[in-house]
């Protein structure tokens, strides 16, 4: 007769982006096959979504509970996908809370869940990758940031913001959807504050050069030197941690990053 299975042995530990996390019944993590979507999203067709008037309207308690009690958000990742960034920013930063903004539903619903397993894990002490915040200060949110960014974010709230291998919007009529233009980067700029950062890195040569392109024109952002690029423990974590990341090295694709840092406002603003 074959012995009973043990609570111990119903449960495995397993690495999903770089992070040790346990599967089990209790906590399950969702799994990515029953939230697939397409890769990219059209910016405009956004119904139903939900955003405040203004950033002081914004109940972050809603999303990190007690943990946002004397804090607010400081780091968004626009086009958060799986949300791979912030689950292995979160024990870097435990006093920083993040916020991915994901357009597409059952991906947002995805990291939603995702978190929410990740904090009842941490809580019970099934996995330690959390660290003392045990994903207390991570979140995800459904919105378009080419359009509310600034419902969310007052100025100069932010110290970093990301976007990771956005879509690249190939066709030249469909180049004012990019995440990077001439109008998105004078927001970037109100949001982050005076000496945060701008991450970007993509698989597509020609966004790369567009993305520098733009964000050099702005009197307002300052390329990093690759000394500083070399110093940053964040950039190292651009090229693995999400998705499409790991898709494009599997490819043996090569990957363009580049930071910006918002420079200080002239004093004649």
């Amino acid at each position: 007769m074959s012995e009973p299975c043990t609570a111990e042995a119903a449960t495995a530990t397993i690495e999903m982006d770089g992070v040790k996390i346990v599967e089990d019944e209790e906590d399950q993590l969702p799994q990515k096959k029953h939230y697939r979507q397409r890769a990219h999203s059209n910016p405009h067709s956004d119904h139903d979504l939900q955003y405040p008037t203004f950033p002081a309207e914004a109940d972050w308690s809603e999303y990190f509970g007690e943990y946002a009690t004397g804090r607010e958000v400081t780091f968004a990742d626009v086009g958060c996908g799986y949300g791979g960034l912030l689950v292995r920013l979160s024990p870097m930063f435990p006093d920083e809370l993040m916020v991915g903004i994901e357009i597409r539903v059952k991906v947002s619903d995805y990291v939603i869940e995702r978190i929410k397993a990740l904090r009842a894990q941490s809580e019970k002490g099934k996995i330690t990758a959390g660290g003392e915040c045990g994903y207390k200060n991570v979140t995800c949110i459904r919105s378009n940031a080419m359009k509310y960014l600034p419902n969310f974010f007052r100025k100069a709230q932010l110290k970093k913001m990301f976007i990771l291998f956005p879509d690249p919007h190939f066709k030249k009529q469909k180049h004012k959807w990019r995440i990077v233009s001439a109008g998105l980067l004078a927001e970037y700029a109100y949001v982050i504050r005076p000496g945060g950062k701008l991450y970007t890195i993509t698989d597509v040569e020609d966004l790369h050069v567009w993305m520098v392109r733009h964000l050099e024109a702005h009197p307002l952002f300052r390329r990093l030197t690759q000394t500083e690029l070399d110093a940053d423990p964040v950039v190292g974590m651009l090229y693995e941690s999400t998705e499409e990341g790991q898709k494009v090295t599997r490819m043996e694709g090569k990957k363009f990053p580049a930071v910006f840092e918002r420079i200080p406002d002239p004093e004649w603003l």
